[in-house]
C-alpha cells in the first residue's frame, strides 16, 4: 500500500492586523453608544448595560495579542463592526479562492511541484463563501490542476479531516497527489459586538501537499496514521445559510454569527481531545514521551496547555507545543497547520509529532507524522 506524506506546506497571511488595544478602542466606543441609546431601559432594569472590554481581559481569557484580517477598517468602525469586502463579478476569483491560491503556491514550491501535477484538491474550511460551485473546483482551475476537487466542512477540524481523506485516497490509488487547503475568513462570521467573543478570530489560509512518500522531492513528513471522531453538540453553532430567507424575520439575528457556550465547550472538549490523542498513540504503539512536537488547534492557550499536560503527563516545553494564536488568534481549521508550518523545519529524521484540530461538532482529528 502506498505510504502518503506531507511534502509541502504554505500559509497566506493577510496584510492587515488588529491589536487588542485597537480592538478594545472600537468595541468600547460601540458599547458607549449602545448604552447611551438604551439609557432608559438600562435605568429601568429591563436590559443590562454593555460592559467594556480591555486588552488585559482578552489576553488573560485567550492568550491572544493580535489577529490578521482581510479588512481592518470595517471591523474597527463602531458604526459597522464587521469587515467590508468588495463584491466580485462571477468571472472573478472568489475571496477564498484568491487567498487559497497564495497558500497553495507556497506549499507547491516547498514540495517542488507544479499545479498541473495535482489531481485532488480539498477545500476544507469552517465556512464557505457559497454552497456551489465548490470553492475547491475554483481553486483547481486557478492552479491548472487535474483530477477532481470538493469542499469539506467539519468546522475547526476540517484540516485534519481533509488530510485523512487525502491520505486515504492516495493509499487506495484514487488520487496521486493532493492539496488540502484551508481558507478561513473568520472575521466575516464573528460577532465583533459581543464582548465574550469579539476577540477570538482572525483570517488566514493554509495548504499542504499530500503525495506518495516515494515520490517526494524534498523534506517530508510521513503520515503514519490518522484518526477522526465526531460527537454532536450545539455548544458551538452558526445558523446562517440559504434557509435564512425562508424565515419570517430577516433581521441580523445573533445566532447567524458565531455562537458558543464557552464554559461547556471547555469542560466537554478537553477530555474528548486528550483521550482521543492518547488513544490514537496507544493504537499505534507510540509512547507520549517519544513525541517531539504537538501541533494543536489554536483556539485558546489554556485549552492547549491542558491538553499538552494530559498527553505528555507533564507541562510541555514551549518548543514541544508551539502556540501561534498570540499573533493569529483562532483561525479555525488553519490553526494547527500554521503551527506545523512555522515549527517543523527544526525536526530531524525519525522525530515524531501529532497534528490535532478540534472544535464544533464536536469534532476532533489527529494525524501522526514522522520526519523522514
Amino acid at each position: 500500500m502506498t505510504q502518503p506524506c506531507i511534502s509541502g506546506h504554505g500559509v497566506f497571511t493577510p496584510a492587515q492586523s488588529i491589536t487588542n488595544d485597537e480592538l478594545v478602542t472600537a468595541f468600547n466606543a460601540y458599547a458607549e453608544r449602545w448604552n447611551a441609546s438604551h439609557a432608559g431601559e438600562i435605568a429601568a432594569g429591563t436590559v443590562a448595560a454593555m460592559a467594556p472590554s480591555s486588552a488585559g481581559f482578552i489576553h488573560s481569557a485567550s492568550g491572544i495579542e493580535r489577529r490578521f484580517v482581510l479588512d481592518k477598517d470595517g471591523v474597527l468602525d463602531p458604526d459597522r463592526m464587521y469587515p467590508k469586502l468588495r463584491a466580485r463579478a462571477d468571472d472573478e476569483p472568489g475571496a477564498m479562492a484568491e487567498m487559497a491560491l497564495a497558500a497553495c503556491r507556497t506549499a507547491l514550491e516547498r514540495a517542488e511541484r507544479r499545479g498541473e501535477e495535482i489531481d485532488l484538491v480539498i477545500c476544507a474550511a469552517s465556512n464557505h463563501e457559497r454552497a456551489y460551485p465548490a470553492v475547491a473546483i475554483e481553486i483547481q482551475q486557478l492552479l491548472d490542476a487535474g483530477g477532481f476537487a470538493f469542499d469539506m466542512n467539519v468546522a475547526c477540524s476540517s484540516a485534519t479531516f481533509g488530510i485523512q481523506a487525502a491520505a486515504d485516497m492516495i493509499r487506495a490509488g484514487s488520487a496521486r497527489r493532493a492539496l488540502v487547503v484551508n481558507p478561513e475568513i473568520c472575521s466575516a462570521h464573528l460577532e465583533w459586538r459581543d464582548r465574550d467573543c469579539h476577540f477570538i478570530f482572525g483570517d488566514v489560509c493554509t495548504a499542504v501537499v499530500v503525495e506518495p512518500a516515494a515520490e517526494a522531492r524534498g523534506a517530508r513528513f510521513d503520515i503514519v496514521s490518522t484518526r477522526c471522531a465526531t460527537q454532536f453538540s450545539n455548544n458551538i453553532r452558526n445558523n446562517d445559510g440559504f434557509l435564512r430567507r425562508t424565515r419570517d424575520q430577516m433581521e441580523d439575528r445573533r445566532d447567524m454569527q458565531f455562537m458558543q457556550n464557552g464554559r461547556k465547550v471547555f469542560k466537554e472538549v478537553l477530555p474528548l481531545v486528550s483521550s482521543h490523542i492518547l488513544g490514537h498513540l496507544e493504537a499505534e504503539g507510540w509512547e507520549a514521551d517519544a513525541l517531539r512536537r504537538l501541533w494543536l488547534h489554536q483556539a485558546n492557550k489554556s485549552m492547549n496547555d491542558f491538553i499538552g499536560r494530559k498527553v505528555l503527563g507533564r507541562v510541555p516545553d514551549a518548543h514541544e507545543q508551539p502556540n501561534i494564536l498570540q499573533d493569529y488568534a483562532n483561525t479555525s481549521s488553519a490553526g494547527s497547520i500554521i503551527a506545523f508550518s512555522q515549527h517543523s523545519d527544526d525536526l530531524v529524521p525519525g522525530d515524531r509529532g501529532v497534528i490535532c484540530s478540534f472544535g464544533a461538532g464536536y469534532s476532533v482529528g489527529s494525524v501522526l507524522v514522522t520526519r523522514a
